[in-house]
């Protein structure tokens, strides 16, 4: 290269460093953490890719300006208590939380890091914000039901099995469960269904309870949203099958794995709606000043398969309002 021409190319890459630092400035990276109370899973790896979805989706990817930090509990509570202090140890701009055990461990362990939670149940009622229009403090986020979904999810499966006389709704980590069912009314559709609860702590309470189920005559299954039934669906799905209850859930994941039926919120969604909050906060808004957004997506998938294993005829117009039949 001739000396005339080394020269421009120097002074050409001189001129360009202050753009490249502001470019460089300009894509600092930010830092989030993420605690998943379910396991890294089917259903938990889906939440998680609905949640960088709408991160990309609002600019924000990982590797070039945002640094993500996973860690998934299982539901186990020594995993939370750690993986919590880990996470506040790293300082991130902010934090999500799933789950409302992890939620509660990282509100008492931060009152400064903003956190933004993810599809979490009724979280007035929990104490974790102040109002769903004005959540206060430094947490704010979305919910993933409402509690009349339990009735709906009811209804539906008294229709695919109409000889259910009584259902319990089976439970770990959410509580808040029981005030529901306490509190459950006699609404036309199910008012010929007794309902009670099942709240399991382990896998030896779970096949306990649904071990008694079986035995009685017009029993099915509820199996709302909760952490700790995610765990354990691999053997919620087969107890039921070897029970012969007919058995309705949340999510469609537990559908595609054998379970009859499910309705319940889209939770990639959700998880992708989340992105939204996690925007905002790395912007500079305050999580107080964020109103929590409930689920605007429903979903209903049906096993034929399973049914057929249960000799229940699925009608032709629940199959039409279906999102997903699985043959």
């Amino acid at each position: 290269m001739r000396r005339r021409d080394f020269i421009k190319v120097v002074a050409g890459s001189a001129a360009a460093w202050p753009l490249t630092a502001r470019a460089q400035q300009a894509e600092h990276m930010r830092r989030i953490g993420v605690l998943m109370g379910v396991a890294d899973d089917a259903e938990g790896l889906a939440r998680v890719k609905g949640l960088q979805q709408g991160l990309q989706e609002l600019g924000w990817i990982e590797g070039r300006n945002v640094r993500i930090d996973y860690r998934w509990t299982g539901g186990d509570a020594t995993r939370v208590r750690t993986y919590v202090a880990e996470l506040v140890k790293l300082s991130p701009d902010v934090i999500v939380a799933h789950t409302p055990p992890v939620i509660a461990a990282m509100r008492q362990a931060s009152s400064s890091i903003p956190i933004v939670f993810a599809a979490v149940i009724d979280p007035v009622s929990y104490g974790f914000i102040d109002s769903l229009a004005r959540p206060g403090g430094n947490l704010t986020g979305t919910t993933n039901i409402e509690f009349s979904l339990i009735g709906k999810m009811l209804a539906m499966l008294k229709e695919v099995a109409p000889g259910i006389v009584r259902a319990a709704v089976i439970f770990g980590t959410n509580q808040q469960y029981l005030l529901y069912l306490h509190s459950f009314g006699n609404d036309s559709p199910t008012r010929a269904v007794e309902l009670s609860a099942a709240a399991v702590r382990n896998a030896g309470e779970i096949e306990a309870a649904m071990s008694e189920l079986g035995r009685k005559t017009g029993a099915g299954l509820v199996v709302p949203p909760d952490a700790f039934t995610i765990v354990h669906h691999a053997m919620i799905i087969e107890l039921a099958a070897r029970y012969r209850l007919p058995a309705i859930y949340a999510y469609r994941s537990f559908v595609a794995e054998g379970g009859l039926m499910s309705h319940g919120p889209d939770v990639y969604d959700i998880f992708r709606r989340t992105a939204s909050y996690i925007d905002r906060v790395l912007k500079g808004a305050k999580p107080a000043d964020l109103p929590v957004e409930a689920p605007v997506k429903f979903e209903l998938a049906i096993n034929l398969k399973t049914a057929r294993a249960l000799s229940l005829q699925i009608s032709d117009k629940l199959l039409a309002l279906a999102d997903e039949v699985i043959e």
